[in-house]
C-alpha cells in the first residue's frame, strides 16, 4: 500500500542567484498534525511562478522516497531530507513509471486526479545545487507528478493512498513525459494521449502540436510542442554573395536595394514577410556590421528587395544610403522567420506603421501575384507624405485586388499632403479606427511597426474580441525578454560584458547589433547574452524546455551537455552550447 510521508509546504520568498533575486517557492518544509488541501493549495503553501507552477491542474506536487534513493545513488549525496524536490506529498510508492494521467487517489479525507509530469524548471537545480537537474529528471525519466483537488480534504503524514479510479488509456506519467520531452513523439501515441480527460490543458496544447506536425507528414525537425515553429529551415548556411542591381530612394528615409545572385543559381523563394540579414563592412578596418531587415519585394526566385530605413545614428542605414552602390556585393543570409502570410480564403488586414510596411508589403505582393479573391485590407501609419514609402506601389497593387480595401493616416501632415490623394486622415491609427472603417473582427491580422504600436494593437485587438491566433506581429530587433522568477531590473541596452575582453572566437548578436569575443569564463551562449544584456528567453537553463531556441544565422557550435531533443534545424539551444568558431546569432 502505497503511503504519504511527508507534507511540505512553502511560502515564495526571494534568494539571490548569479547576481540576481529569483521569487521561489521551490524550497519546502515538512509540517506536523493534520493539514488542509484546498483546490489550489496545501494550506501555507504557495507559489512563486502562477505561469509554470500552481492553478487547478498543478494544487499539489508529489515526489516518490524511490526516486530520493535514486538520487542519491546518482549524485552520489547523501543530504537530502523531505521537500528536497519541491514537492508538497513525499510517497512511498507511485512511482512515475506505474502511476497514470487520471488516476485517482484518496489520501486522508481529500481525493486528487493526476494531470501531468513535473514542468522542467531551472529552480529545481538551484534548490539541489545541482543546475542540470532539470534535464536529468527528464533524461532519467523520474520528473514526478502534478495533482488536481478533486474533493478538498485534510492530509497527513502517515496517511494511505488508496486508489479510487484509474484512466482507461493507461499512459504512465513516464510515458507522457517521454512524449513531450525525448525524440520521437509517435502518432498514435500522441493520439492516445490526447484522449485523457484529466491531462492539463498546457500538455494538452503541446502534445496537440505535435500531433498536427505528425499527421501533416512534413519534414519539420525541432519540437513544435516546445517552441513554436520559426519557419522553415534556411536554405543555405551562413551568407552567399548577393549584387546589387538596383538602388531606389522610397522616401525620405527608406532605400530599398534589389539584390540578385552573383553565380547566376536561383534564390530559394521566400515566404512573404521572412527577413534576411545583411553583413555589411563600411570599411576594410571597421568591424563587421550585421542587420535583419524584412523582404519587401514580390515572390521571386531571382532577386531579393530589401528596403532600409536610416536610422539617427544608425551605422547601417547611413552606410547604405551613402556608400552601397549599384553593382556592389553584399553578403546575405537565407530567408527566415515565422511571420508569414498563411493560406485560406478569409478575410486578411495588412497593419502597419513607418518601415514596420516592408514585411506586409510582401504579404501584398504575394497576394496580387496570385489575384487572390480574399477580403485585403491595407491599413498604414506614416508621419507625413516625406515619410511615407512605397505609396504609389500599393495603390497599384491594391487596384489588381477586387476585394481591396485602403485607410493611410497622417499623424502630423505637411500643408502640402493632399487628403484623400495621398491620406485619408490625419491623426495616429487605433483600434477605434478599425471599428469605425467596418473592418472585420474575423480576420487574420498581420501587425508590424514601432513596439508602442504592436503593444497597443495587440491589446487593443484582443480587447475588441480578436481571437489571439488570429494576431499575428513582427518585431524589429530583439524579442522580449522571458526570465521566470527573476525580479525585473533596470533595462540596459545591449552592451559588451564587464571585465577582461575575451579571446575567443567572435560571436554576433544580430538583432542586437552586438560583436563579442567568446570568454570561455562563461558556460554557454545564454550566460554571455546574459552579461551583455541581450534579451533571451529560456527556463529550464539545461537543454529540455527549448524556450532558449535561437537562429544560428552562420557557425557552428558545441553541446554541453547534449540537449534532450535537438533544436529545429538552423536554430541552436543557447543555454547549453559553446561557439566552435565566429558565430552569428538570431538575438
Amino acid at each position: 500500500m502505497a503511503r504519504l510521508l511527508s507534507v511540505n509546504v512553502g511560502l515564495p520568498r526571494d534568494i539571490a542567484w548569479q547576481g540576481r533575486t529569483v521569487h521561489t517557492a521551490v524550497w519546502k518544509t515538512p509540517v506536523q498534525g493534520r493539514r488542509m488541501v484546498r483546490r489550489l493549495n496545501i494550506d501555507g503553501d504557495g507559489q512563486g511562478d502562477l505561469k509554470g507552477h500552481g492553478g487547478e491542474h498543478r494544487a499539489v506536487f508529489v515526489y516518490q522516497i524511490g526516486s530520493y534513493r535514486y538520487w542519491q545513488s546518482q549524485l552520489g549525496r547523501g543530504d537530502f531530507g523531505y521537500g528536497q524536490f519541491g514537492e508538497n506529498f513525499t510517497v512511498d510508492g507511485l512511482p512515475d513509471d506505474e502511476v497514470c494521467i487520471g488516476d485517482r487517489y484518496r489520501i486522508g479525507t481529500a481525493v486528487f486526479e493526476v494531470t501531468q509530469p513535473r514542468v522542467t524548471c531551472y529552480r529545481v537545480g538551484i534548490r539541489m545545487n545541482e543546475p542540470r537537474m532539470p534535464a536529468l529528471l527528464v533524461a532519467h525519466g523520474r520528473p514526478g507528478f502534478y495533482l488536481r483537488v478533486l474533493e478538498e480534504g485534510e492530509v497527513e503524514a502517515g496517511d494511505e493512498i488508496v486508489q479510487v479510479a484509474a484512466d482507461p488509456e493507461r499512459m504512465t506519467v513516464s510515458e507522457i513525459n517521454a512524449l513531450l520531452y525525448k525524440p520521437g513523439h509517435p502518432g498514435n501515441q500522441l493520439e492516445r494521449a490526447l484522449r485523457i480527460p484529466a491531462l492539463s490543458a498546457g500538455w494538452r496544447g503541446s502534445l496537440q502540436a505535435l500531433l498536427e506536425r505528425a499527421q501533416g507528414g512534413g519534414t519539420a525537425t525541432g519540437n513544435p510542442g516546445l517552441a513554436p515553429s520559426a519557419g522553415p529551415p534556411p536554405a543555405w548556411a551562413g551568407f552567399r554573395p548577393l549584387r546589387v542591381s538596383r538602388k531606389t530612394s522610397e522616401s525620405s528615409r527608406v532605400t530599398s536595394l534589389t539584390l540578385e545572385p552573383t553565380d547566376g543559381r536561383p534564390l530559394a523563394l521566400a515566404l512573404p514577410g521572412q527577413f534576411v540579414l545583411l553583413r555589411l563592412r563600411p570599411a576594410p578596418d571597421a568591424p563587421v556590421l550585421l542587420r535583419s531587415y524584412s523582404l519587401s519585394g514580390e515572390p521571386s526566385d531571382a532577386r531579393y528587395r530589401v528596403s532600409i530605413q536610416r536610422a539617427v545614428h544608425g551605422a547601417a542605414g547611413s552606410y547604405i544610403e551613402s556608400q552601397v552602390r549599384v553593382g556592389d556585393v553584399l553578403d546575405v543570409s537565407a530567408p527566415r522567420g515565422s511571420f508569414t502570410l498563411t493560406s485560406g480564403d478569409g478575410p486578411v488586414v495588412l497593419l502597419s506603421a513607418g518601415i514596420g510596411a516592408t514585411p506586409v508589403l510582401a504579404m501584398l505582393h504575394s497576394l496580387a501575384a496570385a489575384a487572390s479573391p480574399r477580403t485585403i485590407w491595407w491599413i498604414y501609419g506614416a508621419r507625413d507624405g516625406r515619410e511615407h514609402p512605397f505609396a504609389g506601389e500599393t495603390r497599384t497593387l491594391l487596384a489588381a485586388l477586387p476585394g481591396s480595401h485602403s485607410h493611410v493616416r497622417y499623424s502630423l501632415p505637411r500643408p502640402a499632403d493632399r487628403p484623400v490623394l495621398d491620406y485619408d486622415a490625419a491623426g495616429r491609427l487605433t483600434v477605434q479606427v478599425l471599428q469605425e472603417l467596418g473592418v472585420p473582427r474575423d480576420a487574420d491580422f498581420y501587425l508590424c511597426g514601432p513596439a508602442a504600436f504592436l503593444t497597443d494593437f495587440t491589446t487593443g485587438l484582443q480587447a475588441w474580441g480578436v481571437a489571439a491566433s488570429r494576431v499575428h506581429s513582427e518585431i524589429f530587433g530583439s524579442a522580449p525578454s522571458m526570465t521566470p522568477g527573476v525580479a525585473a531590473a533596470r533595462h540596459v541596452p545591449p552592451h559588451l560584458p564587464v571585465g577582461p575582453a575575451g579571446t575567443g572566437p567572435l560571436v554576433s548578436f544580430a538583432r542586437s547589433n552586438l560583436s563579442v569575443p567568446w570568454n570561455p569564463a562563461f558556460n554557454s551562449l545564454l550566460e554571455l547574452a546574459e552579461a551583455c544584456d541581450v534579451p533571451v528567453r529560456w527556463s529550464c537553463r539545461s537543454g529540455v524546455c527549448h524556450n532558449c531556441e535561437t537562429g544560428l544565422v552562420t557557425g557552428t557550435v558545441g553541446y554541453l551537455p547534449d540537449p534532450v531533443e535537438p533544436p529545429g534545424d538552423g536554430n541552436v539551444l543557447i543555454c547549453c552550447c559553446q561557439p566552435k568558431g565566429d558565430i552569428a546569432l538570431d538575438l
